[in-house]
């Protein structure tokens, strides 16, 4: 594996010439999965606000997915026409299952402590890409493949990730306007992560 500085200059890489489109993309998604996702919550009735809520935001998890993949597209300078944005409506069933199992499996950890929780947030990073990669698996299997690859790499994810702190406390005071420029950061940043483990891994255990 690399260090963390060549994935991020890696990312930049990949995003040099393509600012515009991600930050539009990023606008796309949030504008998408904010707005949308939270204006059940203006309902006069917070109970049935919330529950549609957790409805509509369970039907956008693969505009979730399809931003993510977005950047592993851009990384590999593969389409990124904005309409990638909603491929994973095309298996949305597939999507939506592998996103909420996910989900799931980290708020049940986060139930028993906060720290396991994290880490397995961490183990299942790689579950996104996966899903766009191999096809044929479900998204129980794209979570265990992400677990197995993670082994060992976690902690520099997480360094990765921490690394950027200083980026999310600008964006914060620039009233999350730099988040349409940290999020494609540090997307890509993953992305060129996954293309080295992958490597990695596959020399060892080819699936």
């Amino acid at each position: 594996m690399k260090r963390n500085s060549e994935y991020k200059d890696m990312a930049l890489r990949s995003l040099e010439g393509n600012w515009t489109k991600a930050v539009v993309a990023s606008l796309i998604a949030f504008l998408i999965l904010e707005i949308v996702g939270s204006s059940p919550s203006f309902l006069v009735d917070p109970v049935p606000g919330m529950v549609w809520q957790g409805v509509i935001t369970i039907m956008l998890l693969p505009l979730a997915w399809g931003y993510r993949v977005f950047f592993l597209r851009m990384a590999r300078e593969e389409n990124t026409d904005y309409k990638r944005l909603f491929d994973g409506f095309s298996q949305y069933v597939r999507i939506t299952l592998a996103e909420l199992l996910k989900g799931i499996y980290v708020l049940l950890w986060m139930l028993l402590l906060i720290i396991p929780g994290f880490v397995k947030d961490y183990s299942y990073a790689m579950t996104e890409f996966i899903l766009k990669d191999h096809p044929e698996m479900s998204g129980e299997e794209a979570i265990c493949q992400s677990m197995k690859m993670m082994q060992g790499h976690k902690m520099q994810l997480f360094l990765l990730d921490l690394s950027m702190i200083g980026w999310f406390i600008l964006s914060c005071l620039t009233l999350g306007i730099g988040f349409l420029f940290l999020v494609p950061y540090n997307y890509s940043a993953h992305a060129h992560f996954y293309e080295d483990l992958k490597e990695q891994y596959n020399d060892i255990n080819p699936f």
